[in-house]
Protein backbone atom coordinates (compact mmCIF):
# COMPACT_ATOMS: atom_id res chain seq x y z
CA UNK A 1 0.00 0.00 0.00
CA UNK A 2 1.26 3.65 -1.17
CA UNK A 3 2.50 6.51 1.78
CA UNK A 4 0.13 8.73 -0.30
CA UNK A 5 -2.27 7.49 -2.82
CA UNK A 6 -5.12 8.69 -4.76
CA UNK A 7 -8.76 8.73 -3.18
CA UNK A 8 -10.28 5.59 -3.25
CA UNK A 9 -14.02 7.35 -3.00
CA UNK A 10 -14.86 9.45 -5.51
CA UNK A 11 -27.69 32.25 11.28
CA UNK A 12 -29.17 35.13 13.05
CA UNK A 13 -25.18 37.11 13.64
CA UNK A 14 -24.40 37.80 17.10
CA UNK A 15 -23.43 41.20 18.25
CA UNK A 16 -20.13 41.01 20.57
CA UNK A 17 -20.47 42.33 24.07
CA UNK A 18 -18.24 44.60 25.22
CA UNK A 19 -17.08 43.15 28.51
CA UNK A 20 -16.41 39.49 30.28
CA UNK A 21 -19.49 37.23 31.13
CA UNK A 22 -20.21 36.61 34.68
CA UNK A 23 -19.91 33.57 36.34
CA UNK A 24 -23.42 33.40 36.81
CA UNK A 25 -23.90 34.20 32.73
CA UNK A 26 -21.24 31.73 31.84
CA UNK A 27 -23.20 29.42 34.13
CA UNK A 28 -26.54 29.92 32.42
CA UNK A 29 -25.11 29.93 28.14
CA UNK A 30 -22.21 27.56 28.79
CA UNK A 31 -22.87 24.95 31.50
CA UNK A 32 -26.55 24.28 31.18
CA UNK A 33 -26.43 24.82 27.16
CA UNK A 34 -30.13 24.20 26.71
CA UNK A 35 -30.91 22.47 23.10
CA UNK A 36 -33.97 25.41 21.28
CA UNK A 37 -36.26 23.65 19.11
CA UNK A 38 -39.23 24.31 17.46
CA UNK A 39 -42.37 23.05 18.39
CA UNK A 40 -43.12 19.64 15.74
CA UNK A 41 -45.73 21.06 13.06
CA UNK A 42 -45.20 24.89 14.11
CA UNK A 43 -44.39 27.56 11.60
CA UNK A 44 -41.56 28.00 13.31
CA UNK A 45 -39.91 24.52 12.75
CA UNK A 46 -37.18 24.66 9.66
CA UNK A 47 -33.93 23.70 9.07
CA UNK A 48 -32.43 26.23 10.95
CA UNK A 49 -34.55 26.21 14.16
CA UNK A 50 -33.48 22.17 14.15
CA UNK A 51 -29.97 23.00 14.57
CA UNK A 52 -28.32 22.26 17.99
CA UNK A 53 -28.10 25.87 19.69
CA UNK A 54 -25.54 25.16 22.26
CA UNK A 55 -24.09 28.64 22.95
CA UNK A 56 -20.28 29.45 23.08
CA UNK A 57 -18.41 32.31 24.33
CA UNK A 58 -15.35 33.16 21.81
CA UNK A 59 -12.98 36.04 21.90
CA UNK A 60 -10.32 37.03 19.10
CA UNK A 61 -7.04 35.58 20.46
CA UNK A 62 -4.99 39.09 19.73
CA UNK A 63 -7.91 40.41 21.89
CA UNK A 64 -11.79 41.55 20.92
CA UNK A 65 -15.25 41.89 23.41
CA UNK A 66 -16.71 38.76 24.29
CA UNK A 67 -19.09 37.33 21.34
CA UNK A 68 -21.51 34.40 21.64
CA UNK A 69 -21.55 31.75 19.04
CA UNK A 70 -24.31 29.05 18.17
CA UNK A 71 -26.04 27.22 15.47
CA UNK A 72 -23.33 25.41 14.00
CA UNK A 73 -22.67 21.73 13.31
CA UNK A 74 -19.19 21.32 11.67
CA UNK A 75 -16.24 23.13 11.81
CA UNK A 76 -16.57 24.98 8.63
CA UNK A 77 -19.76 26.71 10.14
CA UNK A 78 -18.28 27.52 13.44
CA UNK A 79 -16.11 29.38 11.32
CA UNK A 80 -18.55 30.90 9.40
CA UNK A 81 -19.98 32.12 12.53
CA UNK A 82 -17.36 33.24 14.52
CA UNK A 83 -16.63 35.78 11.11
CA UNK A 84 -20.25 36.72 11.93
CA UNK A 85 -19.76 37.86 14.78
CA UNK A 86 -16.48 39.85 14.22
CA UNK A 87 -17.35 40.71 11.26
CA UNK A 88 -14.47 39.46 9.10
CA UNK A 89 -14.06 36.82 6.22
CA UNK A 90 -14.04 33.20 7.49
CA UNK A 91 -11.16 32.50 5.90
CA UNK A 92 -9.56 34.95 7.94
CA UNK A 93 -9.48 32.48 10.41
CA UNK A 94 -6.54 29.67 10.36
CA UNK A 95 -7.53 27.88 13.86
CA UNK A 96 -9.09 27.67 17.10
CA UNK A 97 -8.11 27.22 20.50
CA UNK A 98 -9.62 26.18 24.00
CA UNK A 99 -9.49 28.07 27.10
CA UNK A 100 -6.48 29.70 25.76
CA UNK A 101 -5.51 32.84 23.88
CA UNK A 102 -1.86 31.53 23.72
CA UNK A 103 -0.46 29.72 20.52
CA UNK A 104 -1.04 26.71 22.45
CA UNK A 105 -0.78 23.77 20.27
CA UNK A 106 -1.86 21.38 22.82
CA UNK A 107 -5.20 23.26 23.11
CA UNK A 108 -6.26 22.90 19.43
CA UNK A 109 -9.80 22.94 18.46
CA UNK A 110 -10.62 19.45 17.02
CA UNK A 111 -13.73 17.38 16.43
CA UNK A 112 -14.72 17.82 19.66
CA UNK A 113 -15.75 20.88 21.93
CA UNK A 114 -16.75 20.77 25.85
CA UNK A 115 -19.92 22.07 26.60
CA UNK A 116 -17.71 24.51 29.14
CA UNK A 117 -15.06 25.14 26.51
CA UNK A 118 -13.92 28.85 25.56
CA UNK A 119 -12.97 29.41 22.06
CA UNK A 120 -10.53 31.73 20.96
CA UNK A 121 -10.14 32.12 17.69
CA UNK A 122 -6.57 33.35 15.38
CA UNK A 123 -6.72 35.60 12.75
CA UNK A 124 -3.95 36.05 9.86
CA UNK A 125 -1.27 38.43 10.44
CA UNK A 126 1.78 38.84 9.34
CA UNK A 127 2.89 37.15 5.83
CA UNK A 128 6.39 35.72 5.65
CA UNK A 129 8.42 34.08 2.82
CA UNK A 130 11.68 31.66 4.03
CA UNK A 131 14.38 30.23 2.25
CA UNK A 132 14.93 26.44 3.67
CA UNK A 133 17.58 24.45 2.30
CA UNK A 134 16.86 20.91 2.95
CA UNK A 135 19.94 19.72 4.88
CA UNK A 136 18.47 16.95 5.88
CA UNK A 137 16.14 14.44 4.84
CA UNK A 138 13.62 14.95 7.55
CA UNK A 139 12.57 18.93 8.15
CA UNK A 140 11.21 18.07 11.55
CA UNK A 141 8.13 19.37 11.28
CA UNK A 142 4.61 17.99 12.22
CA UNK A 143 1.27 19.30 9.69
CA UNK A 144 -1.97 19.71 11.17
CA UNK A 145 -5.11 21.43 9.64
CA UNK A 146 -8.15 23.30 11.01
CA UNK A 147 -10.66 21.14 8.94
CA UNK A 148 -11.38 24.74 6.45
CA UNK A 149 -8.86 24.82 4.17
CA UNK A 150 -5.89 25.65 6.19
CA UNK A 151 -3.30 23.76 6.77
CA UNK A 152 -0.45 25.18 9.58
CA UNK A 153 2.63 23.79 11.34
CA UNK A 154 1.38 22.28 15.03
CA UNK A 155 5.47 21.47 15.96
CA UNK A 156 8.89 22.00 15.40
CA UNK A 157 11.17 19.11 16.56
CA UNK A 158 14.23 20.60 18.30
CA UNK A 159 17.43 21.23 16.12
CA UNK A 160 15.85 19.95 13.35
CA UNK A 161 16.25 22.30 10.02
CA UNK A 162 13.17 23.77 10.67
CA UNK A 163 13.94 24.84 14.44
CA UNK A 164 17.09 26.35 12.67
CA UNK A 165 15.05 29.40 10.72
CA UNK A 166 13.75 31.55 13.44
CA UNK A 167 10.78 32.80 11.21
CA UNK A 168 9.31 30.00 10.81
CA UNK A 169 7.08 28.93 13.62
CA UNK A 170 4.15 26.86 15.27
CA UNK A 171 1.28 28.09 14.15
CA UNK A 172 1.94 29.67 10.64
CA UNK A 173 -0.29 28.58 7.81
CA UNK A 174 1.41 27.33 5.02
CA UNK A 175 -0.08 28.92 1.95
CA UNK A 176 2.59 28.22 -0.94
CA UNK A 177 5.59 25.77 -1.15
CA UNK A 178 7.47 27.29 -4.34
CA UNK A 179 4.91 29.41 -5.32
CA UNK A 180 2.16 26.45 -5.26
CA UNK A 181 -0.50 27.29 -3.34
CA UNK A 182 -1.88 25.18 -0.75
CA UNK A 183 -4.88 27.15 0.17
CA UNK A 184 -8.05 24.42 0.14
CA UNK A 185 -5.30 21.07 0.88
CA UNK A 186 -5.27 18.99 4.05
CA UNK A 187 -2.51 18.41 5.57
CA UNK A 188 -1.46 15.12 4.12
CA UNK A 189 -1.15 17.27 0.97
CA UNK A 190 1.61 19.59 2.29
CA UNK A 191 3.51 16.97 3.96
CA UNK A 192 3.87 15.00 0.81
CA UNK A 193 4.93 17.80 -1.27
CA UNK A 194 7.40 18.82 1.43
CA UNK A 195 8.53 15.51 1.39
CA UNK A 196 8.97 15.24 -2.11
CA UNK A 197 12.03 17.83 -1.95
CA UNK A 198 14.84 16.46 -2.97
CA UNK A 199 18.00 16.47 -0.29
CA UNK A 200 20.30 19.46 -0.62
CA UNK A 201 17.30 21.46 -2.20
CA UNK A 202 16.25 24.95 -2.04
CA UNK A 203 12.94 26.02 -1.76
CA UNK A 204 10.54 28.64 -0.35
CA UNK A 205 7.82 29.01 2.14
CA UNK A 206 5.33 31.26 2.06
CA UNK A 207 3.71 31.39 5.53
CA UNK A 208 1.11 33.20 7.35
CA UNK A 209 1.45 33.93 11.40
CA UNK A 210 -1.37 34.09 13.13
CA UNK A 211 -2.10 37.67 14.76
CA UNK A 212 -0.08 38.30 17.46
CA UNK A 213 -1.58 38.97 21.56
CA UNK A 214 0.25 42.04 23.22
CA UNK A 215 0.73 39.27 25.58
CA UNK A 216 2.41 36.70 23.51
CA UNK A 217 5.94 37.64 24.81
CA UNK A 218 4.75 36.09 28.15
CA UNK A 219 4.04 32.36 26.52
CA UNK A 220 6.62 29.73 28.03
CA UNK A 221 8.66 27.73 25.83
CA UNK A 222 8.90 23.73 26.20
CA UNK A 223 11.09 21.63 25.27
CA UNK A 224 9.54 21.56 21.27
CA UNK A 225 8.28 24.54 19.86
CA UNK A 226 4.67 24.05 19.67
CA UNK A 227 4.32 22.85 23.25
CA UNK A 228 3.87 25.11 26.26
CA UNK A 229 5.98 24.18 29.16
CA UNK A 230 3.92 21.40 31.40
CA UNK A 231 0.97 21.72 29.13
CA UNK A 232 -1.11 19.00 28.98
CA UNK A 233 -3.38 18.03 26.27
CA UNK A 234 -7.32 17.42 25.43
CA UNK A 235 -10.40 18.92 26.08
CA UNK A 236 -11.27 21.57 28.14
CA UNK A 237 -13.11 20.64 31.59
CA UNK A 238 -16.45 19.94 30.24
CA UNK A 239 -17.16 16.09 30.92
CA UNK A 240 -19.79 16.19 28.20
CA UNK A 241 -18.89 17.52 24.66
CA UNK A 242 -20.03 18.44 21.12
CA UNK A 243 -18.49 16.24 18.41
CA UNK A 244 -18.24 18.12 15.25
CA UNK A 245 -18.61 15.60 12.07
CA UNK A 246 -17.43 16.34 8.82
CA UNK A 247 -21.06 14.84 7.41
CA UNK A 248 -24.40 14.70 9.10
CA UNK A 249 -25.02 16.76 12.58
CA UNK A 250 -22.91 17.78 15.64
CA UNK A 251 -23.73 15.19 18.35
CA UNK A 252 -23.28 15.46 21.93
CA UNK A 253 -21.69 13.20 23.86
CA UNK A 254 -19.55 11.78 26.75
CA UNK A 255 -16.11 13.37 26.41
CA UNK A 256 -13.22 9.92 26.05
CA UNK A 257 -12.95 7.50 28.68
CA UNK A 258 -9.65 6.70 29.84
CA UNK A 259 -8.91 3.34 27.33
CA UNK A 260 -10.34 5.73 24.59
CA UNK A 261 -8.03 8.95 25.24
CA UNK A 262 -4.86 6.83 26.16
CA UNK A 263 -5.77 4.73 22.29
CA UNK A 264 -6.49 8.22 20.41
CA UNK A 265 -2.84 9.57 21.58
CA UNK A 266 -1.57 6.95 20.96
CA UNK A 267 -2.84 6.37 17.43
CA UNK A 268 -2.35 10.50 16.65
CA UNK A 269 1.44 9.64 17.77
CA UNK A 270 2.05 6.68 14.75
CA UNK A 271 0.21 8.92 12.57
CA UNK A 272 2.51 12.37 13.11
CA UNK A 273 5.56 9.30 12.87
CA UNK A 274 5.13 8.23 9.70
CA UNK A 275 3.17 10.57 8.00
CA UNK A 276 4.44 13.76 9.47
CA UNK A 277 1.00 14.98 10.20
CA UNK A 278 -1.14 15.45 13.52
CA UNK A 279 -5.20 14.86 13.42
CA UNK A 280 -7.03 13.96 16.83
CA UNK A 281 -10.38 13.30 14.83
CA UNK A 282 -8.79 11.06 12.34
CA UNK A 283 -6.98 9.38 15.10
CA UNK A 284 -10.58 9.01 16.93
CA UNK A 285 -11.99 7.64 13.69
CA UNK A 286 -9.74 5.15 13.73
CA UNK A 287 -10.15 4.18 17.42
CA UNK A 288 -13.52 3.67 16.84
CA UNK A 289 -13.31 1.60 13.89
CA UNK A 290 -11.31 -0.72 16.17
CA UNK A 291 -13.14 -0.82 19.17
CA UNK A 292 -15.99 -3.39 18.30
CA UNK A 293 -13.50 -5.56 16.19
CA UNK A 294 -12.09 -8.29 17.81
CA UNK A 295 -9.21 -9.38 15.01
CA UNK A 296 -6.76 -7.13 12.60
CA UNK A 297 -7.57 -8.67 9.09
CA UNK A 298 -11.44 -6.98 9.86
CA UNK A 299 -9.67 -4.02 11.43
CA UNK A 300 -7.66 -3.90 8.23
CA UNK A 301 -10.36 -3.85 5.94
CA UNK A 302 -12.36 -1.49 8.18
CA UNK A 303 -9.87 0.95 7.74
CA UNK A 304 -8.90 0.29 3.71
CA UNK A 305 -13.23 0.92 3.46
CA UNK A 306 -13.54 3.68 5.26
CA UNK A 307 -10.37 5.63 5.06
CA UNK A 308 -9.04 4.64 1.91
CA UNK A 309 -8.08 8.46 1.06
CA UNK A 310 -5.05 7.96 3.50
CA UNK A 311 -3.51 4.98 1.49
CA UNK A 312 -2.21 3.88 5.24
CA UNK A 313 0.78 1.33 4.38
CA UNK A 314 -0.36 -2.04 6.32
CA UNK A 315 2.66 -1.93 8.61
CA UNK A 316 1.19 1.32 9.77
CA UNK A 317 -2.43 0.23 10.24
CA UNK A 318 -0.97 -3.10 12.24
CA UNK A 319 0.72 -0.49 14.76
CA UNK A 320 -2.94 1.38 15.28
CA UNK A 321 -4.40 -2.31 15.59
CA UNK A 322 -1.52 -2.72 18.57
CA UNK A 323 -2.71 0.78 19.99
CA UNK A 324 -6.18 0.22 19.86
CA UNK A 325 -5.54 -4.06 21.64
CA UNK A 326 -2.90 -2.59 24.64
CA UNK A 327 -5.42 0.81 25.01
CA UNK A 328 -8.44 -1.69 25.51
CA UNK A 329 -6.60 -4.41 27.30
CA UNK A 330 -5.51 -1.42 30.09
CA UNK A 331 -2.07 -1.84 28.81
CA UNK A 332 -1.43 2.37 27.57
CA UNK A 333 -0.79 4.99 30.32
CA UNK A 334 -1.59 7.94 29.19
CA UNK A 335 1.50 10.25 27.92
CA UNK A 336 2.11 13.52 30.24
CA UNK A 337 4.45 16.37 28.75
CA UNK A 338 7.96 15.95 30.94
CA UNK A 339 7.80 12.81 32.54
CA UNK A 340 8.97 10.49 30.30
CA UNK A 341 6.25 8.05 30.46
CA UNK A 342 3.29 7.16 28.63
CA UNK A 343 3.33 6.55 24.88
CA UNK A 344 6.37 6.34 22.59
CA UNK A 345 7.42 9.87 20.88
CA UNK A 346 8.09 8.53 17.10
CA UNK A 347 10.14 10.67 15.14
CA UNK A 348 8.53 12.73 11.95
CA UNK A 349 9.70 11.58 8.63
CA UNK A 350 9.68 14.62 6.39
Amino acid sequence: MPLFGKKKKDGNKESPTHAQPSRDATQTSNASHKQAGAVPGSADESPESQRPQYNFHCQLAHGSPTGIISGFTNVKELYAKIAECYNIEPSEIIFCTLNTHKIDMDRLLGGQIGLDDFLFAHVKGQKKEVEVIKSEDALGLTITDNGAGFAFIKRIKPDSVADQVEHILPGDHIEKIDGESFVGKRHFDVAKRLKEIPYGATFVLRLISPEKSPYANLQPRGGSRGHAAGAGGGLGSGKKTIRLKAKGAAVEEDAPDQAADVAIQAVNRLIEGLLGISDAELAQNIWELGQEIDNPHDFALAVDRDLGEFAFPDGLVFDFWGAISDAKAGRLKSATPGDGGGTVEFTEEF
